[in-house]
């Protein structure tokens, strides 16, 4: 079975009960990307790979409650992460140079 956004939101519902504060999401998402960073700086590519689809579990979960579709959020935010300049940090990164105001 592929797994989609809805099928993760009833699962989540089903085994967890509903969300009455959407930041607990958020807030055990941070702590998966703490566990993320752990596996990382390990090396460890099993727990690296699981750690990740723990964050984007919650993600969806969060996205479903508010009726948003990640792929098409990625989608709308790359098409205007492509329409920035951007200036290289040199470690892989970078940050977006803001355009300048009109008037």
């Amino acid at each position: 079975m592929t797994e989609t956004q809805e099928s993760i939101a009833c699962w989540a519902e089903e085994t967890f009960g509903p969300v009455k504060d959407q930041t607990v999401l958020v807030r055990r998402a941070m702590d998966e990307m703490e566990e993320l960073l752990a596996a990382t700086e390990m090396g460890d590519k099993d727990e690296i790979g699981k750690e990740t689809a723990d964050i984007v579990i919650l993600l969806h979960r969060l996205l479903e409650l508010n009726q948003l579709d990640l792929g098409e959020e990625v989608t709308r935010k790359m098409a205007e992460n492509r329409g920035r300049q951007w200036q290289a940090k040199g470690d892989g990164t970078g940050k977006h140079i803001p355009s300048e105001p009109i008037g």
